[in-house]
């Protein structure tokens, strides 16, 4: 008990010393507060960017789903396009034989976009992204729907001219009123707009375009009217949400593909199985690159701020030397002096800390369309601890330096 009010009573001198110095105590903790912003705002930035990339993955590609196509996603050193290029593309057929053998899935679709097409109603017209599909689209991928429906099976196995459209192209196309049951034309051919897709913003990563700029039709209706040309459609398969269940998966995909492109035991596979763990390791290493890059340069603000706490603990020292003597010569333990200004150097390191942290939340606040910035609780901590660190790392020799004077010495000094 006497050791914990002999604490307390650290933390009240140490208070007291810092409200005795408010223009001192101001000027010290800038430094940190600088620093701990410029911290927390580069984690912050990067961590909303990421959460970004991830939404934009997901919400293209879904989660927990295999792609089956031509290509692989990643290219690698000594990439062999050539051999790629001379693999055939997915077939119509395909998808159904993989739609029906595959047991294991939750859902099988196949896409084809990032071809741009003509979108016209009486004088308004646009440039758009027009994307074919079977009707499981909407369960591999996000696909939320706004205003109107999603396809039906019979449009989208007969091929219907029946249109999705995205937001903007909505707006465009609407003069004010509603799109569903509209007529619009896609390069001179006419569909019926059945719904309207909720907006998204702007695409940071560019697949498959601008989703608002968006217009998806029955893959069968893009099959023979825009793919006559290159056909390049993926098959997109849905796992169960679960890593063995994904594997085994691949493995079935793999072997009904092989199995019926009459792919021999020791030749290679023609396909491309793509998943998305390899496309988010990709980006784990950019971030944690960032992150570390920015903590070092954000570090030699911070590191500046520590100096200049430690500077003005010495001269706090250097100021209560006699008080310092006073204290030993009563009885007061070489603890009792060192935390006093430990607890001061931290409290400034803290004050600092929370200053920079609130100049985050405050532009945090303001409206980002591009990119969204949220401070997570993780951060805050981060910040906190980051500063506690710095306080204790600047006020440690002082304080040991003031715990080791002698009593004499120290009331003789003026």
């Amino acid at each position: 008990m006497k050791f914990l009010r002999q604490v307390f009573e650290s933390l009240v001198f140490a208070y007291q010393a810092l409200r005795s110095n408010i223009m001192r105590t101001t000027l010290s903790l800038l430094g940190v507060s600088v620093g701990i912003f410029a911290i927390v705002a580069v984690f912050t930035a990067v961590d909303s960017l990421n959460g970004k990339i991830r939404s934009e993955i997901d919400s293209f590609a879904g989660s927990g789903v295999l792609y089956v196509g031509k290509w692989p996603w990643l290219m690698q050193n000594n990439y062999p396009w050539w051999k790629y290029l001379n693999r055939p593309e997915m077939k119509y057929s395909e998808f159904k034989y993989l739609k029906e053998n595959l047991t294991s899935a939750q859902a099988v679709a196949i896409i084809d976009g990032g071809r741009t097409a003509s979108v016209n109603r009486g004088s308004s017209s646009m440039d758009i992204n027009i994307t074919g599909a079977s009707y499981d689209y909407n369960q591999v991928t996000s696909c939320p729907i706004n205003e109107g429906r999603y396809f039906l099976p019979i449009e989208s196995d007969n091929g219907l001219n029946v249109a999705i459209i995205g937001s903007k192209v909505a707006e465009n196309l609407s003069n004010g009123e509603s799109m569903i049951g509209q007529v619009i034309k896609l390069n001179g051919i006419k569909f019926s707009v059945i719904g309207v897709i909720e907006k998204k913003g702007n695409d940071m990563l560019g697949f498959g375009g601008t989703p608002d700029e968006k217009v998806i039709i029955p893959y069968i209706t893009y099959a023979t009217i825009f793919q006559k040309d290159r056909p390049q459609p993926d098959i997109s398969i849905k796992a169960f949400e679960d890593d063995v269940n994904q594997q085994n998966l691949e493995g079935d995909i793999s072997g009904l593909m092989r199995s019926l492109r009459s792919i021999k035991p020791k030749q290679e596979d023609s396909f491309s199985i793509n998943r998305m763990d390899g496309l988010n390791q990709f980006f784990d290493g950019i971030f944690s690159v960032l992150n570390i890059a920015g903590a070092l340069i954000a570090g030699f603000s911070l590191l500046v701020g520590g100096f200049g706490i430690a500077n003005i603990m010495f001269v706090s020292v250097k100021e209560r030397t006699n008080i310092i003597g006073i204290q030993k010569s009563l009885g007061a333990k070489n603890y009792f002096i060192m935390f006093q200004f430990l607890f001061e150097a931290v409290f400034l390191s803290l004050i600092g800390g929370l200053v920079g942290i609130g100049l985050v939340v405050l532009i945090t606040l303001i409206p980002q369309e591009a990119l969204p910035l949220s401070l997570s609780f993780k951060n805050i901590m981060s910040g906190l601890m980051i500063s506690s660190f710095i306080g204790i790392l600047s006020g440690i020799i002082p304080a040991w330096v003031a715990a080791k004077m002698d009593p004499v010495i120290a009331i003789r000094s003026k």
